[in-house]
């Protein structure tokens, strides 16, 4: 069967708010190590999470505490981060964003599936540790991180690049969907000329997401079907009245 001009081929999920809340693990284990290992306490409350990437996350913390931001220090870091994180995983009260495994599945149902890839700014290992909780990691082929550049407009155009490698051509911009729940989310899938679906189910609420013009804007997964949003991209809407 040829594959329809404008269908999409890649579809490039978030993570933190739009597949899993972890309960705070990712902020938690980010305020152990800087105490733990660097002796800085004050100020983490002012750190906005969503839609950033770790490393750029830690970069400004070291900034704000005089740490210098060598590759040394984000090394210490990173390693005890993803020791505290899969602890701190165990005890947190985790779960899966509505519709998750529903809106995966009936897009794996598909006549023409798309592949499946992460876009997100959590490093590898942290992603990998969060996802393997909600046995989630092995839906995903490939995927671009927050160890492959620290912007996550950059992030984006590696992870077009990761799906058009597996699919063996080039990919137009028509062709990939984000998902995401940030303004951040919104902004990266535009600097690729993406499609998104954004999802009101980390810190914003629909109507600021809808504010950022995404193709799509719901209240969670189950306020609309993979059909709507794979189709040969006609028929773009603002979903969640």
């Amino acid at each position: 069967m040829p594959t329809l001009p404008g269908m999409v081929r890649l579809v490039l999920f978030d993570i933190d708010g739009t597949l899993v809340h972890t309960g705070g693990a990712g902020v938690k284990a980010f305020a152990k190590v800087f105490d733990t290992e660097f002796g800085a306490r004050d100020g983490f409350e002012r750190l906005k999470f969503a839609g950033r990437t770790d490393p750029s996350l830690v970069r400004e913390f070291f900034t704000v505490h005089g740490i210098p931001a060598t590759p040394a220090n984000f090394g210490r870091f990173f390693e005890r981060y993803v020791f505290w994180l899969d602890h701190i995983l165990r005890d947190s009260r985790c779960e899966l964003c509505p519709g998750v495994w529903e809106f995966i599945r009936g897009l794996q149902a598909l006549p023409q599936p798309p592949r499946l890839a992460l876009l997100t700014g959590n490093i590898r290992l942290g992603a990998e540790i969060k996802l393997r909780h909600f046995n989630l990691w092995d839906v995903f082929e490939t995927g671009a991180f927050a160890d492959d550049h620290e912007e996550r407009d950059h992030i984006a155009a590696i992870a077009r690049e990761r799906g058009s490698e597996i699919l063996g051509e080039g990919l137009s911009g028509g062709q990939v969907l984000v998902i995401g729940d940030t303004p951040l989310d919104i902004r990266c899938a535009r600097a690729i000329s993406a499609c998104v679906l954004a999802v009101a189910t980390g810190g914003h609420k629909l109507e600021e997401l809808r504010r950022h013009n995404p193709d799509w804007a719901v209240p969670d997964l189950t306020a609309i079907t993979p059909a709507q949003v794979v189709g040969n991209g006609a028929g773009r809407l603002q979903s969640g009245d």
